[in-house]
């Protein structure tokens, strides 16, 4: 992306992916919808579709960062959650990598959306969702391992490799799906389950990244000038989910999914 390099273009283009990578920093720690803002301002500077979407999840990295050092008191406890959902999700992340370096996109971009308004849904009725998993299997639906930490059984495990395979692929609102998941198997507040996500989602995503810092055509001066954004914005998100009221935060956050659903079901039904 030459306009990054050179000219006043470079700062304009520089000024957009930083500002639009704090803006995803937030959204991502605190709604899971980094790319919200991300992939639309790496296009807008000027990077074709698949050069946007694997440098989109290359910057997302230090996402994953700031969003670990921003919550810590969340985190507590949880490592040996953590570390199980954590490799479940890297699987399906190099999956997801493999598919996208490996095979059309087209198909899979059609599905994205419906995944997405799906996740959305989910958070929104997440409350009778648990009602109803607790009336049906003993101890509310949580798995529970003898030291306190809730344990991935067979469905959520299921669950959490294929959102990990979708966040290699694609990635976009992949937090919104992983939030949906993580809300049903755990009754913990939701700054908790939200930091859970943050780490397991990058997770997936570092992984994929990995792949494509070697496989492709990532853009690093974009990479580099979005991640730093990203950095700081993820960094002051958990600060955030802290202080805001749970129910109006998990409403905005299934609200703005559905949004990101409508406005790529629309992308993709028209290209």
């Amino acid at each position: 992306m030459a306009e990054l390099i050179t000219g006043h273009p470079a700062l304009a283009s520089a000024a957009l992916l930083l500002a639009a990578g704090i803006a995803a920093g937030l959204a991502g720690s605190i709604a899971g919808l980094a790319s919200l803002f991300s992939y639309p301002a790496l296009l807008a500077a000027g990077l074709p579709p698949v050069a946007a979407n694997v440098t989109n999840t290359v910057a997302l990295f230090s996402n994953t960062v700031g969003t670990a050092a921003g919550s810590r008191a969340e985190l507590r406890g949880q490592r040996r959650r953590l570390m199980r959902l954590a490799c479940v999700a890297a699987l399906g992340g190099a999956i997801g990598a493999a598919l996208l370096l490996g095979t059309p996109s087209s198909a899979f971009e059609l599905a994205v959306p419906w995944l997405i308004a799906l996740g959305s849904v989910l958070i929104l009725v997440r409350e009778p969702l648990r009602r109803l998993i607790a009336k049906r299997r003993p101890g509310g639906g949580t798995y529970v391992d003898p030291d306190g930490s809730a344990l991935p059984g067979l469905p959520m495990t299921g669950a959490v490799l294929l959102v990990g395979l979708y966040g290699g692929y694609f990635g976009a609102a992949a937090g919104v799906l992983m939030l949906a998941v993580l809300s049903l198997s755990a009754a913990e507040p939701l700054p908790v389950t939200n930091a859970v996500k943050n780490i397991v989602t990058g997770a997936a995503n570092v992984t994929a990244a990995v792949a494509y810092a070697f496989l492709a055509p990532v853009d690093w001066m974009a990479a580099l000038t979005l991640g730093i954004g990203c950095l700081v914005g993820a960094w002051v998100g958990p600060a955030v989910v802290r202080r805001v009221p749970e129910t109006p935060l998990r409403v905005t956050v299934a609200l703005a999914g559905l949004g990101l659903a409508w406005s790529l079901w629309r992308d993709a039904t028209a290209s």
